[in-house]
């Protein structure tokens, strides 16, 4: 880690809170979100112990007991739901022998998860797959438990990683295989990742006020944190309306330092509040470009008038009509419409805004792998790069 003490704001602290409602290990959620488990628990002792609904920093609930009783419940129904299938399934097979319980679970393993069904007849998960291998080929069985842990991979990646990612996850696992035998297996399997779609274009170029030159002209390869930042706009679609997500990414680390939702495209709402959060991210201790396209947002005065007031700031714009100038976050963009946007059914713009916060929070910036930094995560970039630092 850089040594940096980071700073939660409100919104942090309360789409934390909202989050940790649906989850049942807050200690795996705090290391998503990279805070101390002590500091979420007493977010959320803060947050429930205020009867009139507020939160340090005036916040207000998002959620009533009502629907968090609600989402509890739903959550149980759903395991119950899920045990009543295995049992209405398996019938005969529940109080019979070990071993038919065993060829229950293995002629049943596509249709239900491994785990539970161990789980629900009260068996070993380890004494399954041992009985499992004697009765298989080596070869077979090498097959059967690579394919195991491929599943469980792309389940965490959100059906989103294709066989390089998930090869280079296994060999960081220790596990030597090849991407051709990985994409074999998951062919075999039916195992896919999220077909990619296209989205709009939210630029807004036609206006008066001055473009700078582009400075970054596509220098995308970057060593030094808080060196060079990117920035753009993307739509998503809710059943309530539509909300707006800015984001800025530090080229070194390709994390995403700064971000805003809003529903509406005005600079107050969109790429101040993505600014601000970032400086709370990244110290600017040496000269700094700061790219973007030509939208009236980050053409306007009052956000030049921002940047101007460090002089380490240099602003930088693509050419017009030129989406590769920003390839980085375009790609990013691209990258959360396809993982996470086009995943989901938004019911409301506080549905979708919990979404992104859990997509960018605990999974883009600290758990998926980036071709760009060699597959390893932004985080653990992040990590290297100041161990570097720190043995110059």
């Amino acid at each position: 880690m850089s040594g940096e003490r980071r700073v939660f704001d409100k919104e942090f602290k309360l789409m934390s809170i909202e989050l940790s409602n649906n989850r049942t290990d807050l200690g795996a959620l705090a290391k998503e979100l990279d805070v101390p488990p002590a500091m979420l628990y007493r977010w959320r002792r803060e947050f429930f112990a205020k009867q009139n609904g507020s939160f340090p920093g005036n916040g207000k609930v998002i959620l009533s007991e009502t629907e968090l009783e609600l989402a509890r419940l739903k959550k149980e129904l759903r395991e119950t739901q899920l045990e009543r299938d295995i049992l209405k399934k398996a019938g005969r097979h529940f109080l019979q022998e070990r071993w038919q319980i065993f060829r229950f679970i293995k002629d049943h393993r596509k249709l239900f998860p491994i785990e539970k069904m161990c789980l629900v007849f009260k068996v070993s998960r380890s004494r399954f797959y041992t009985w499992l291998s004697s009765r298989l080929s080596k070869t077979c069985i090498e097959n059967q438990l690579l394919t195991e842990r491929i599943k469980v991979i792309h389940g965490k990646s959100k059906q989103t990683y294709g066989s390089p990612r998930i090869t280079h996850e296994l060999n960081k696992l220790g596990i030597k295989i090849s991407r051709p035998r990985v994409a074999r297996l998951m062919k075999r399997s039916k195992i896919r990742s999220i077909i990619k779609r296209k989205f709009r274009v939210t630029t807004d170029s036609e206006h008066k006020y001055p473009i700078v030159e582009n400075r970054l002209n596509r220098r995308f390869r970057v060593e030094k944190t808080a060196t060079v930042w990117v920035s753009d706009i993307t739509y998503i679609k809710t059943i309530q309306g539509w909300l707006y997500l800015t984001a800025i990414i530090d080229l070194a680390d390709r994390r995403i330092i700064g971000w805003a939702l809003s529903s509406s495209l005005k600079t107050i709402d969109t790429v101040i509040p993505a600014w601000k959060m970032a400086l709370k991210n990244r110290n600017i201790t040496t000269e700094l470009i700061f790219h973007s396209d030509r939208g009236i947002q980050y053409a306007c005065n009052e956000f030049k008038s921002l940047l101007d007031k460090n002089p380490l700031v240099i602003r930088s714009m693509s050419r017009k009509g030129n989406c590769w100038d920003n390839a980085v976050a375009e790609s990013f963009f691209k990258t959360l419409k396809v993982e996470c946007v086009y995943q989901n059914n938004f019911i409301n713009k506080k549905h979708a805004a919990l979404v992104v916060f859990e997509y960018i929070e605990t999974w883009y910036n600290r758990k998926r792998l980036h071709s760009a930094l060699g597959y390893v995560s932004p985080k653990e970039f992040e990590e290297l790069l100041h161990k570097q630092k720190i043995a110059a």
